[in-house]
């Protein structure tokens, strides 16, 4: 959102719902960042809180084009900091790590599986469908309330995003050379 224009794109990225959200005290820390990132152009994708070192606090955010820069993780940084010393979400100290979500990214809105349509993605359901939890195979975009994978070679499955614990892209080649040819058609950031 550079030269402070407001698109209609950017509206609509900035006000599309996660489908695919926290628990407990990661939950806390998503509600008071989201405005903060949506006042700043980004949405947020998601929270972790590890015990990992210490408390560690990750909060993946992207720009509207999905890219997210280390100044961008560093402004980001400096605004949620003096929220978060107020506001206190976490007992005790713990370290805040800002990042992109990188290549192979949570899938958290209904855009992100038709945006990552053709690739591999992981999905974790949060009960179980016909028996299964688990399900990996080539995402298709969606249909209404549901992703469509394909999961062997000849039929879709539909899975409701909200009842999804987690859905990730899978790394594969296909999904690298799609990166690196992104990134080689942006213009630099920071320069």
């Amino acid at each position: 959102m550079e030269g402070g224009s407001n698109t209609f794109e950017d509206v609509a990225f900035a006000e599309e719902p996660r489908l695919i959200t926290e628990p407990g005290r990661a939950a806390r820390v998503a509600v008071l960042a989201q405005p903060v990132l949506a006042s700043l152009g980004y949405r947020l994708v998601r929270v972790r809180i590890s015990g990992f070192a210490g408390c560690t606090v990750q909060i993946m955010a992207e720009r509207p084009d999905g890219t997210m820069s280390i100044e961008d993780c560093e402004a980001v940084s400096r605004a949620l900091s003096p929220v978060f010393d107020v506001a206190d979400p976490i007992e005790g100290s713990y370290r805040l790590e800002i990042s992109s979500p990188g290549i192979d990214r949570p899938l958290v809105r209904r855009s992100d599986f038709d945006r990552y349509a053709g690739h591999v993605a992981q999905i974790e359901m949060q009960v179980p469908i016909d028996g299964r939890k688990r399900f990996r195979g080539e995402l298709h975009g969606t249909a209404g309330e549901c992703a469509r994978i394909r999961c062997d070679e000849t039929n879709d499955i539909l899975l409701r995003i909200d009842d999804m614990a987690e859905a990730r892209l899978v790394l594969t080649d296909a999904l690298v050379a799609e990166s690196l040819r992104k990134s080689k058609q942006r213009p630099n950031q920071g320069d």
